[in-house]
């Protein structure tokens, strides 16, 4: 991808409004040096406070993380017992920081297989940023958009079965607000690190018209250069919806 910078006059061309991040490539950018995987997690983190403060730089309103999956349970269990530490530390120690950055946050995923304390730190770190306005950030916990499409579904359905709702009624709108990014834009840019190409069951249903840029920087290493890098290149795209270019 191209490094120049981005421009920035009354010309340039806009968005992303909504930028969304598959953080991949702590385990290897660990190995790679001789560290536990935790050491690539705990970088990691260090990733995603440069990234909400970059995102607020380049004007992107909305950044969507992903965190940990419901197929990351099946990780060796001290991983994930790392992970979950990693998680409690951050919802306690990172609400100065999104607070300077202007940050609400949201966690989004079933909370139901978090420990009460995590969920706890969630809703008050929700609870603590709910005013702030420069940027939303929405980490996906316990995530997995299958999941997420089966529950939705599985709503309407009752919903219909019990009269309450007429089946011809279902519309893109309706289906919509049963997901867990309720009220969220859907993603314009959809970025994955560390040279993988998938899309690894996240936001599927979101992401129907997003961008898709793969880079080959491992998630630790990543900052607001690749960043900017991925919305120049976004920039430069077409975005049809299925039309015909101009």
């Amino acid at each position: 991808m191209s490094t120049a910078p981005l421009s920035v006059g009354p010309e340039s061309p806009s968005g992303p409004n909504h930028v969304a991040i598959i953080m991949d490539g702590n385990g290897r950018w660990a190995k790679a040096r001789g560290l536990p995987r935790v050491a690539g997690h705990r970088r990691g983190a260090d990733a995603v406070r440069r990234v909400i403060r970059g995102a607020g730089e380049l004007g992107i309103s909305v950044l969507t993380l992903f965190a940990f999956s419901t197929e990351n349970w099946a990780r060796p269990a001290d991983e994930v017992s790392d992970l979950m530490g990693l998680l409690r530390h951050y919802l306690r120690s990172e609400i100065e920081e999104l607070g300077r950055n202007g940050a609400r946050l949201r966690v989004i995923g079933e909370r139901s297989r978090l420990a009460p304390d995590i969920v706890a730190d969630i809703t008050d770190a929700e609870h603590r940023t709910r005013n702030n306005t420069s940027i939303d950030v929405n980490i996906c916990i316990n995530y997995g958009s299958r999941d997420e499409i089966i529950r939705a579904t599985r709503s309407l359905a009752r919903k219909a079965v019990a009269g309450e709702l007429a089946p011809e009624r279902i519309d893109e709108a309706l289906f919509e607000r049963e997901l867990l990014t309720a009220g969220l834009p859907d993603p314009d840019l959809l970025i994955r690190t560390s040279g993988e190409q998938r899309i690894s069951n996240f936001l599927l249903w979101q992401c129907a018209y997003a961008e898709l840029v793969f880079v080959d920087t491992l998630w630790p290493d990543f900052g607001k250069e690749h960043l900017e890098q991925a919305v120049a290149e976004f920039r430069r795209r077409e975005r049809r919806y299925g039309g015909v270019g101009s």
